[in-house]
């Protein structure tokens, strides 16, 4: 069988358990369609919010982007994982003690104001959005590569499966398909890892094998081969960063912040029984999320070899097949610069922005003199002739190692599972936050629980359908959006969280403001250098060499600052709000 049987088998099983629990755990009430009736165990809870977190970011774009920056990639596994610690000890129980369904819900009660809560409807519906247009996206890549069919056809299909356990479903049903999904993708990113580490250095452990010596040049390390091959192609090499400290300290402090401040992670922590599972749950997660993020350098480093060892200064004629499958997805591509039909790769982009390849009216692409696809890109200066996109390296992994079919058909069941499990989650959070927060708390307080659900079912609908849409039209700049999610949610909902949980005094007002002016100055931020102006998107340029990407840890300062100031000048919340607060810092646990 070739790999698009297996494909075909292994993403249909995996489908047909996804809709087997989803049908078997429908919600019936609100409370199971927000928060599963809040009986998620501990363990299935944790093994569900790692599903939840690890999205086709995680499972596809990470190891990317430590495949092509090295050390400097590591802030993302820094401040990733750092973000469950701070819910674990921070959020998490405290969110639970307080008992309700959402983020929104929080900041509304909390700061007992409309206002407040509207503005984290916006915020939540704003991430929620720009992550699952990523999602979506990343679906119709799987499908289209590895299934041969239209990525438009391909994030339909996904479109469907979502909406069968996410709309008939809710949480209860999203929170033990995840549970399924997670050992999907698990399985799927550590087997071809243990594969290619057996290959390569005989290490059985990926975690110690990206560190060892290799089998066939004993006395050299995996990482001094790869620093080697780096060097001798003019990139820096891979074991040495290059990043400001003090940039990668903001960017890791963002990621960590704007982890915590996620709705779609935090509402997990709503579906545990007691106070004490949440931080059980918590903790369960970081323990699995640790699985994957420890094998991903390993990942990056086998991908990277293998890919610096086989392509430059080959003959396009004798490039190995996967060259020839990905370079029709539009992922990889290459343009011969000095007509010598040898694909050159040093460090410098080859092309402005992606790949546009030229098709013929047959639909057929356009082939050049050597057999390659013709790409009409202008030509950027240099003697880099291939572009790579970074979310090649873990699909592509397998087929570059020379690994067994089946294996290479597991790995994009496991990009599907990673995408479709956050996909799901994001969507709850849309549609609870357009049911509950908006309508049964804004417009409607006086709807039935009937009327919430049927409106809640229906706001996930037109979410999945808007959903699709971006996923089949992304915007170009859907990358970067991923850096504004995260700073928002750092600007936004974590200093109004930890606030809210540890402080009696600070009030309505200073919540409002301290909202506004962070999420402002971060999207300001980010959206000069990131749309406006995109040539001034350099360390030189920025302030005090700050990044956008890390520029939310300036927005949660400020947060933080204005909040405390305005809260000082203005009255106290009301008596009441204060006891809820002291409530919700005591110790024990709380059902409901």
């Amino acid at each position: 069988m070739d790999v698009q049987v297996w494909t075909y088998i292994i993403v249909g099983l995996t489908f047909a358990l996804y809709i087997a629990i989803a049908i078997r755990s429908r919600a019936g009430s609100t409370k199971e369609f927000y928060v599963a009736g809040g009986g998620v165990s501990p363990l299935a809870n944790g093994l569900a919010t790692a599903a939840d977190w690890m999205s086709a970011a995680s499972f596809l774009g990470m190891a990317g982007i430590i495949s092509f920056s090295g050390r400097d990639g590591s802030v993302y596994l820094m401040g990733w994982t750092g973000g469950y610690v701070l819910l674990a000890l921070l959020l998490a129980p405290y969110l639970r003690k307080f008992g309700k369904f959402t983020v929104p819900d929080f900041v509304g009660d909390r700061y007992y104001s409309q206002t407040a809560r509207i503005i984290a409807v916006v915020c939540a519906l704003f991430i929620s959005f720009t992550y699952v247009a990523g999602q979506m996206r990343g679906v119709g890549i799987v499908f289209s590569r590895f299934l041969q069919v239209d990525i438009t056809l391909g994030v339909i299909i996904g479109m469907a499966i979502v909406f069968l356990y996410a709309v008939l479903g809710g949480m209860k049903g999203i929170t033990y398909t995840q549970v399924a999904q997670y050992c999907v993708l698990i399985f799927a990113f550590s087997v071809p890892a243990i594969y290619i580490s057996i290959m390569l250095t005989g290490n059985a452990v990926p975690q110690l094998g990206f560190g060892s010596d290799l089998i066939n040049e004993p006395g050299v390390s995996l990482l001094d081969k790869l620093d080697g091959l780096s060097t001798e192609l003019g990139f820096d090499k891979y074991t040495t960063g290059k990043k400001d400290t003090m940039d990668t300290f903001f960017i890791t402090m963002a990621l960590m912040v704007g982890t915590a401040g996620l709705p779609h992670v935090i509402v997990r922590f709503f579906t545990v029984p007691k106070v004490s599972d949440a931080r059980k749950s918590g903790l369960y997660a970081l323990f699995f999320i640790a699985i994957l993020y420890t094998v991903a350098p390993a990942v990056s480093a086998f991908a990277r070899t293998n890919l610096l060892d086989t392509i430059p200064n080959t003959s396009y004629k004798e490039a190995p097949d996967w060259f020839r499958k990905w370079e029709k997805s539009g992922l990889i591509a290459w343009k011969d610069k000095n007509q010598d039909g040898i694909i050159q790769y040093t460090k410098g982009k080859p092309f402005e922005g992606k790949p546009n390849f030229v098709k013929l009216d047959n639909g057929d692409f356009k082939r050049g003199f050597n057999g390659e696809i013709v790409v009409s890109n202008k030509i950027i200066k240099g003697e880099n002739e291939l572009y790579i996109d970074k979310d090649i390296m873990v699909l592509a992994n397998p087929e570059i190692a020379g690994l067994p079919d089946w294996v290479i058909a597991l790995v994009a069941a496991g990009g599907l599972a990673a995408a479709l499990s956050t996909a799901a989650g994001l969507l709850l959070v849309i549609s609870t936050s357009v049911a509950h927060d908006l309508i049964k708390k804004s417009i409607n307080p006086n709807i039935s629980e009937k009327g919430e659900l049927y409106a809640a079912r229906l706001a996930a609908i037109g979410a999945v359908l808007i959903a699709g849409y971006f996923g089949i039209n992304p915007p170009d700049y859907v990358a970067a959006v991923v850096a504004l999610a995260f700073g928002l949610a750092a600007a936004s909902f974590f200093p109004i969280l930890i606030l809210g949980i540890f402080s009696k005094k600070v009030n309505k007002q200073g919540a409002i403001c301290g909202m506004l002016i962070g999420l402002a100055s971060t999207l300001a931020y980010i959206i000069y250098f990131k749309f406006v102006n995109v040539n001034l998107n350099t360390p030189e340029n920025w302030l005090f060499g700050i990044s956008p990407e890390g520029f939310g840890t300036v927005g949660m300062v400020l947060n933080f600052i204005i909040t405390l100031i305005v809260s000082k000048f203005t009255p106290e919340p009301p008596t009441e709000v204060q006891n809820m607060v002291e409530n919700i810092r005591y110790p024990g646990d709380a059902k409901g």
